[in-house]
């Protein structure tokens, strides 16, 4: 609905999958629009009625297609680069069928342009049908606890430091703490008369002595406790995050494939920010608390029995209170938590993709998104401090009520049946101990709403790991892989275990040395098989083996560490150049230059003044995609391995740029395997084999010019369809 009711449409890098039929909606259906694309396919520019070319970030030079070529400049070497790496393709499809092949499609663009959108809702249709059904879903709905917080993370809490053993310690020193609280407050109430004509029961220094002495053996008990809650804190909030993240570092790429980062983020975050500042200090203040009620008990027991007989049933008042709260509240607490999820996923997506956001005008829809997830995660967290307004009430009245009788019973006791000094004690203590009814019975059901943070960061510290890294009984010989010899036995993958197969049956042989093209239309599984050779996913059937390693045997590092790519999405690390190439520091200066010069990249470092010291940005935003994708291959240049695998590694580049890296693979690496994944048949079409992949199985597999001379296989097809585009000026 978009595209119809703007006035000019912007596309940008739209084509790198080179679908013929969209690109016909593009000129069919967009031709009344004012259409912005911006491109690194040439084969689409004839089909432009104006073309800007730009370099360094200035235009250098705009007009007509063929008023460009004809300039002899900047322009016409991108289109002599790109006509030269077309050359390859059509000399061996041989050109004059593919012209004559698309001289029969062309007559049939009238009659495919009412099929188009027959088409295209057909599969909107297929796949609203497909998404409905849950057991197909990549991403499930995140996990949820219900019920009774388990024992065990109450114990995993207490005995994350050092087995536990700081906190009978701990209890030591608030115990002798309140014992020598009580004592020195018994000895003022003994030793000071309560009448001012009574003289002292011992002297101003005795009297003062003691109570100096207790005082400060109490300050050393007071400041023991906190420096072991402190401690005992800092050491379990860190302990419990390092845990997480090893385990989330650890765990298979199925986990991130399934789970948004805003999940991953809530609990490093949120939750831990719960552990780190709360948690482990309301858990203690509640054993302080119960302490010092115990030791209540003990002084009020000293005026009169009867005082035990009124806090049973009020304290089994406030069990069952704080039960009965609990049960709603607990749940509460959990669903706060995962309902902030979506909430900090949405935003971080949101600001990731402000530009796009503000360039398709959705400003206003994702507002309202945002304005719909704040009310999902606020409805929760509303009836949460409702419940414990609630809870509070009823805590304030029952302490006002005790209190009450506390000061009636010692009020009415005979006056020979207790000291007037200890009576007195005795009222200044039922004074607090309302208070610390309620402080017991909230921090209780505050702990078990924070301990929830505990049971989520739990929940991410036991993930299934990878393999391990290092397998010490079964490390591969020293040079492994010497040849780069890869066999590939009836492997089968799939991504979870309620999703279909991604790689059926998967068996073929890569020689030593050979160059390998992997074809395939998008979804085909040319990417998985990657993931494969990497271990990033586990084959749930076959064997990979290379160089007679079966690589399931060995661990992943030393497995990753002998295998070198050029990913598709280039990335780059917020440091220097040098630090970009060599992140791991294992070569000199001389190397990485070496590198550089074998990149391309030479003229552009030694432009920066501070030549391998130069910075460069997060992600490498002040640099060209083309830029990075070349420090991608300096990396793979410095690393020396036997096998390297590009995953579609020029799809974003320019033809110029593209050229640069193929000549350079064919010169430095032609004693190494290399597979390519490649949309763009130039790339591939001068490999020793072809592997096409078709719905996760292999379709076909030789040589190239083997598989083009039968026209009917699905590679000649792929061959027939690119030539068809790169060589028409899609003029409508």
């Amino acid at each position: 609905m978009l595209i119809y009711t703007s006035l000019m449409i912007l596309l940008v890098q739209l084509m790198h999958i080179q679908d013929l039929t969209f690109f016909r909606c593009v000129l069919e259906l967009l031709k009344q629009k004012t259409v912005l694309y911006v491109t690194h396919q040439l084969e689409f520019l004839p089909a432009a009625d104006n073309i800007l070319v730009l370099e360094n970030g200035a235009i250098v030079q705009a007009g007509r297609y063929e008023d460009l070529v004809m300039s002899g400049a900047n322009f016409s070497k991108l289109i002599g680069a790109h006509f030269n790496a077309l050359k390859n393709v059509e000399y061996a499809n041989q050109a004059e069928t593919m012209e004559k092949d698309f001289m029969e499609s062309d007559s049939d663009l009238q009659e495919e342009k009412g099929e188009v959108q027959d088409h295209l809702l057909q599969l909107v249709h297929s796949n609203v049908q497909r998404g409905s059904k849950d057991y197909k879903q990549l991403v499930q709905k995140e996990e949820r606890e219900t019920g009774k917080v388990d024992s065990e993370v109450y114990w995993s809490l207490a005995t994350a430091v050092y087995g536990g053993s700081l906190v009978p310690l701990l209890l030591l020193a608030q115990i002798l703490f309140q014992a020598l609280q009580i004592l020195s407050n018994y000895w003022m109430a003994w030793a000071v008369p309560v009448n001012s004509d009574e003289r002292l029961k011992v002297s101003n220094k005795i009297l003062l002595g003691v109570y100096l002495g207790l005082a400060a053996a109490s300050a050393l008990c007071i400041f023991s406790r906190s420096f072991l809650l402190a401690f005992i804190a800092l050491k379990t909030a860190e302990k419990f995050f390092v845990n997480m993240l090893q385990s989330v570092f650890h765990a298979p790429m199925s986990f991130f494939d399934a789970t948004p980062a805003g999940r991953i983020l809530n609990r490093a975050s949120t939750d831990q920010s719960a552990l780190d500042l709360d948690v482990c200090n309301r858990f203690a203040t509640l054993i302080f608390n119960i302490i010092q009620l115990a030791a209540t008990f003990v002084v009020m027991s000293q005026v009169g029995w009867q005082v035990l007989g009124l806090f049973i049933p009020i304290i089994g008042f406030c069990v069952w209170l704080q039960q009965f709260y609990i049960v709603s509240a607990r749940e509460l607490a959990r669903l706060v938590g995962i309902r902030r999820s979506p909430l900090i996923h949405h935003l971080s997506e949101s600001i990731a993709g402000v530009a796009t956001i503000r360039g398709f005008n959705q400003e206003i829809q994702f507002i309202s998104t945002n304005m719909e997830l704040i009310d999902c995660y606020c409805r929760p967290l509303f009836h949460n401090f409702a419940a414990m307004e609630w809870l509070c009430l009823r805590l304030n009245v029952i302490s006002s009520c005790t209190f009450m009788f506390l000061l009636l019973l010692v009020v009415n006791l005979p006056p020979d049946r207790v000291n007037e000094g200890i009576a007195g004690l005795a009222v200044t203590y039922a004074l607090g101990m309302s208070q610390l009814q309620y402080s017991i019975v909230w921090n209780l059901c505050n702990l078990e709403n924070k301990i929830i943070s505990v049971e989520r960061i739990l929940q991410y510290s036991c993930l299934p790991s990878e393999a391990p890294l290092v397998v010490d009984n079964n490390n591969p010989p020293t040079g492994w892989p010497w040849a780069g010899t890869i066999m590939l036995k009836n492997v089968q993958v799939r991504y979870a275990p309620h999703l279909p197969l991604v790689l059926r049956n998967i068996t073929c042989t890569f020689l030593a040395g050979q160059k390998i093209g992997v074809v395939g239309r998008t979804g085909s599984g040319k990417s998985t098989l990657v993931q494969v050779l990497f271990r990033i996913v586990e084959p749930e059937a076959g064997m990979v083996i290379i160089d007679d390693v079966d690589t399931s045997q060995i661990g992943l590092h030393t497995l990753r560490s002998r295998l070198s790519i050029i990913p598709q999405e280039p990335t780059l690390f917020e440091g220097t150049v040098r630090e970009n190439f060599d992140p791991l520091m294992q070569h000199t200066d001389y190397e990485i230059w070496e590198a550089i010069k074998k990149s391309q990249l030479s003229d552009v470092i030694r432009s920066k003044n501070e030549g391998l010291d130069s910075p460069v940005s997060e992600n490498g935003e002040n640099w060209s995609v083309g830029q990075r994708q070349l420090v991608c291959l300096g990396r793979a240049l410095l690393k020396k391995t036997r096998i390297l695998i590009l995953d579609e590694a020029t799809a974003s580049v320019d033809t110029a740029t593209d050229c640069i890296i193929q000549n350079t693979l064919q010169s430095e690496f032609t004693d190494c395997t290399v597979i390519t994944i490649a949309h763009r048949i130039q790339t591939v079409i001068d490999s020793n084999c072809i592997l096409l992949l078709d719905n996760g199985m292999v379709s076909e597999f030789g040589p190239p010019q083997l598989l083009l001379r039968d026209k009917c296989s699905l590679f000649a097809k792929l061959v027939s369809e690119y030539t068809r585009r790169s060589s028409t000026p899609f003029e409508s």
